[in-house]
C-alpha cells in the first residue's frame, strides 16, 4: 500500500524519512503515529534543543568561579531534568506544528509524504489536539522557572511558531532555527543569575552559528527535494560552496565560544572549546556536495559535540 494514500491510515506506516529502527516501531497503534509527529522516532532533536539550556546553566556556574561557582547537585539536577522534559514536550510541538502547516508540500515530497498527517493516519483535528496537550506540558515546566527566566523564555514563543515559514521566505532558515534551537541558553543563564550580560549574548550567537552550520549539513541531503517543491535552505543557496561555508561558520562559532570562555574568568574552560572544535572540524571535513544520506549521521553526532563542551566546562568548574 502506498504511504501516502490516506487508506494507509489502517496500518502501521513507517515513513521513509523515519530512523530504520526505534521503539516507536512498537508503540500502540493509536498512539505511534502521534509520536511520529513528535519525531520521537528521532530523539536528536531532543538533544540539541536541550543541551543550549545545559549549556547556559554551566557557564552560568563556571563564570561564577570556585568557591561561588560550586554546582548545587540538587538544585541543578532538578532543573536540567525539566529542561529535558521542556526539550522534549516543545521540540514535539514544534515538529507537530511544522507537519500542520507543511501537510501539503509533505505530500509531494517521496521522503516525506509518509509522515502521519500526509498519509491520513492522524486527522488535521487530532494534530492540533495533540500540538495542544505537548504545549500545555511545556506551560507546566515554565511555572517551575524563576519570573525572570520565566519572561525571557516565553520570547521564544514567536520564533517557535514562526519557523516553519522562514524557509518559504528566506534563503537562510537555518539562522532562524539557530536563534530558536539555542533560546534555551539565555533561560538557563537567567535562571542561576536573574539576569542576561553581553557575555550571555555572545554564547547565545556562538551556539546560534553551530546550529547554522550543523543544519545546512543536515539540509544537504534534501536539496533535490527542496528545490522540487520550492524550499529554501542554505544548503540551496551554499551549493558546491557548502564545505568552505560550514568550515566559516564553524570557525566563527569557536571564536566566539573561545572570547565567551575567556570573558568568564576560567581559561581552563578552553579545554572544553577545544575539543568542541575539533568535533566541528571533523564534521566540515566530511561535508561535501556531493555528501548525500551521510549528512544525517553528521547532523546526529552534534549531540555528542555539546556533551564534549559541556563536559569540558563542568571540569573547569568544578577543579579550577
Amino acid at each position: 500500500m502506498n504511504a501516502a494514500d490516506p487508506a494507509a491510515h489502517t496500518d502501521r506506516v513507517i515513513p521513509s524519512d523515519a530512523a530504520p529502527s526505534s521503539w516507536v516501531d512498537s508503540a500502540p497503534r493509536g498512539l505511534e503515529p502521534f509520536l511520529r509527529l513528535s519525531r520521537f522516532d528521532r530523539p536528536i532533536g531532543f538533544w540539541l534543543l536541550a543541551a543550549p539550556c545545559w549549556v547556559g546553566m554551566v557557564f552560568a556556574r563556571m563564570e561564577m568561579g570556585w568557591p561561588q561557582g560550586i554546582i548545587d547537585i540538587r538544585h541543578d539536577a532538578i532543573y536540567a531534568l525539566l529542561f529535558g522534559l521542556g526539550a522534549v514536550a516543545m521540540r514535539g510541538a514544534g515538529c507537530t506544528w511544522n507537519d500542520i502547516l507543511d501537510r501539503k508540500i509533505d505530500a509531494q515530497v517521496s521522503r516525506t509524504a509518509g509522515r502521519p498527517l500526509p498519509a491520513g493516519r492522524v486527522t488535521l483535528k487530532a494534530a492540533l489536539g495533540w500540538l495542544m496537550f505537548q504545549c500545555l506540558v511545556g506551560l507546566l515546566v515554565l511555572l517551575t522557572l524563576p519570573r525572570f527566566a520565566q519572561y525571557v523564555a516565553l520570547a521564544a514563543i514567536p520564533m517557535v511558531a514562526l519557523y516553519p515559514l522562514m524557509k518559504r521566505i528566506t534563503w537562510w532558515p537555518q539562522v532562524w532555527l539557530g536563534l530558536t534551537f539555542n533560546w534555551g541558553v539565555l533561560v538557563g543563564f537567567a535562571l542561576l543569575h536573574g539576569t542576561l550580560t553581553l557575555v550571555d549574548i555572545l554564547l547565545f550567537g556562538a551556539l546560534a552559528l553551530w546550529t547554522l552550520g550543523y543544519d545546512t549539513i543536515y539540509a544537504l541531503q534534501d536539496k533535490e527535494d527542496d528545490a522540487l517543491v520550492g524550499v529554501k535552505s542554505t544548503a540551496r543557496l551554499f551549493g558546491d560552496k557548502a564545505q568552505a561555508a560550514v568550515f566559516i561558520i564553524y570557525g566563527l562559532s569557536i571564536l566566539v565560544l573561545a572570547v565567551c570562555t575567556l570573558m568568564s574568568h576560567e581559561p581552563a574552560g578552553l579545554l572544553g572549546v577545544v575539543l568542541f572544535g575539533g568535533h566541528l572540524a571533523l564534521q566540515a571535513t566530511r561535508t561535501g556536495p556531493g555528501i548525500g544520506d551521510a549528512a544525517l549521521g553528521i547532523f546526529k553526532s552534534n549531540r555528542d559535540a555539546v556533551l564534549i563542551l559541556i563536559g569540558g566546562w563542568l571540569f573547569a568548574a568544578i577543579w579550577f
